[in-house]
């Protein structure tokens, strides 16, 4: 919770980042005389105070209420923000938890839209510290095979991709799924079977454990992920024979 000595602190920054700006804009940027490579420069010290506005405006909980303002609006007693309007920026703590966003679910309604976009609810990405996460949440939808050919619907759900180091971890409501090659172009679809589908000899190919109780309680399995053979193979040094 913010302390009452941050809270005034950072009613004083926003009133001070707001009175520069007002003053730029009412002494230069207004000024028809001002010289051409004058104006942008004052117009960019501009844009700075309104960057630093936004960020501040990110800290602001908006404890003193809103005021009504033009066009039926309310803003901010305090940063000036515009009440229900989304943020462009994050402001996110350096070291701990980082909380982005809250959780989302598709809605029940069996309504099917024309369009994915008019469908999603949440569609999101995150490159963090080089893992990629996104999640995608959508009502359903009316799609198409095969070029137009056939049309169908796509279920409602959310789903949850993580990338690193090219392995794709993709969790949604029905399907777990686990991806260590990507398919190229022209290239056919890989196989699937259950383990018990594959011979003996056949499971030697697949470096995989599967974690499990004494009442064959399934709990989740282990991939061993190495790196290409092809790739990091050192050509053999052979001995000449004397």
């Amino acid at each position: 919770m913010t302390s009452p000595s941050t809270k005034i602190q950072l009613k004083k920054d926003i009133s001070r980042v707001i009175r520069c700006m007002d003053f730029i804009s009412e002494n230069f940027l207004r000024d028809e005389k001002v010289v051409k490579k004058k104006l942008e420069m004052y117009y960019d010290i501009y844009q700075s105070l309104a960057t630093a506005w936004e960020f501040y405006g990110l800290q602001c909980k908006h404890w003193d209420g809103f005021k009504r303002v033009r066009d039926g609006k309310q803003a901010c007693r305090i940063c000036g923000k515009i009440k229900g309007t989304d943020d462009s920026f994050y402001l996110l703590p350096a070291q701990g938890e980082k909380t982005i966003g809250k959780r989302t679910v598709p809605t029940n309604s069996r309504k099917v839209f024309p369009t994915k976009k008019e469908a999603t609810i949440t569609y999101d990405s995150i490159n963090f510290h080089g893992a990629e996460l996104k999640v995608d949440v959508h009502n359903m939808y009316k799609s198409t095979l095969w070029r137009g050919g056939h049309e169908i619907t796509i279920a409602a759900q959310r789903g949850v991709t993580l990338a690193e180091r090219g392995v794709e971890y993709s969790v949604d409501d029905h399907l777990i799924k686990v991806e260590l090659k990507k398919r190229e172009k022209g290239q056919k679809p890989p196989y699937g079977h259950f383990p018990w589908e594959l011979r003996k000899k056949e499971l030697h190919h697949f470096p995989v454990i599967f974690e499990f109780d004494d009442k064959l309680n399934f709990y989740g399995l282990t991939i061993f992920h190495g790196k290409d053979k092809r790739k990091s193979r050192r050509p053999e040094r052979r001995l000449k024979k004397a």
